[in-house]
């Protein structure tokens, strides 16, 4: 923080201006609401490799398991093919442990995660377990 330099706070005080001004906070709150919440639950309905949905305006998890009952984490492997298929699909993945971060960013459009969204739906449906 540099002892609390003044120029350094005013960069900051600019930049949670400019976020307020063009709605970017609002956009985050509205896109995980709307978009990200229904669209993630679809997904944990539809594939039940996904044990868990849980997340917050633009910073969601889904927690992967072998077994929904059991709630038995994937393991390693399946998770490597996991990234490379997304990968390979153009989707950057956040992979930690048997979650996938779902963490766009704050200025994401609606399209953006529907497409988004129709990737991980086509991952999630390949045969990747064995």
């Amino acid at each position: 923080t540099y002892s609390g330099h003044p120029l350094a706070m005013a960069s900051i005080v600019a930049a949670l201006d400019a976020m307020e001004d063009e709605g970017i906070v609002e956009n985050a709150a509205r896109i995980g609401r709307d978009v990200l919440a229904p669209g993630l639950a679809e997904l944990q309905a539809k594939h039940p490799v996904i044990g868990e949905v849980r997340g917050e305006g633009v910073f969601w998890a889904l927690e992967l398991v072998a077994d929904r009952e059991t709630r038995e984490p994937l393991n390693g492997a399946v998770m490597g093919r996991i990234k490379a298929e997304l990968l390979g699909r153009g989707l950057l993945p956040f992979l930690a442990d048997n979650r996938i971060h779902v963490v766009p960013p704050c200025v994401v459009t609606d399209d953006e995660v529907a497409e988004a969204l129709a990737v991980y739906d086509e991952v999630l449906g390949l045969d990747l377990l064995n």
